[in-house]
């Protein structure tokens, strides 16, 4: 089985990309080199090797992942993964719904939130200052994506 390129984005498709997040998040610059895996899914790589650098490597050997998984296109949406909303917390200024002690722990244990939220779309789940991750906002609910590896366990 031959895995896929990878797609380094280019400088103008990194830029569409800003400019979705902006009008989605307030995101305004993305640091670092996006990279594609398949169509729908984006790592970021902040680390010393250049964009030749990774071609040629790609050339001499498969690389499977390089980076942190930090987003998926979603239809015409973007969603950021748990370490991509990390990643831009400082730059997050749209779309953010907290949630209270309840509704953070049932969030954190894979549960959607029966929640209007009076949005639609990807929002962005946040407790006091900690910000939890991406969402989806339905006129009734959220839907969660937190995967069940990555979930709180019932304490009881």
């Amino acid at each position: 089985m031959k895995i896929p390129q990878l797609k380094i984005l280019t400088t103008k498709e990194k830029r569409q990309i800003e400019e979705k997040l902006n009008n989605q998040f307030g995101i305004k610059k993305i640091p670092g080199i996006l990279i594609a895996r398949g169509a729908e899914r984006l790592f970021l790589f902040t680390g010393d090797f250049s964009v030749a650098k990774i071609q040629e490597l790609e050339r001499e050997i498969p690389i499977e992942r390089l980076g942190v998984y930090f987003a998926k296109f979603v239809n015409n949406d973007i969603k950021l993964s748990i370490e991509g909303v990390q990643l831009m917390k400082d730059q997050i200024t749209k779309n953010i719904f907290p949630l209270d002690e309840l509704q953070t722990e049932e969030w954190m244990s894979g549960q959607d939130l029966q929640i209007a939220t009076g949005k639609q779309g990807f929002i962005i789940l946040k407790h006091g200052e900690d910000f939890l991750g991406c969402g989806k906002a339905s006129a009734e609910k959220i839907g969660n994506f937190i995967p069940k590896s990555r979930r709180l366990k019932n304490r009881g």
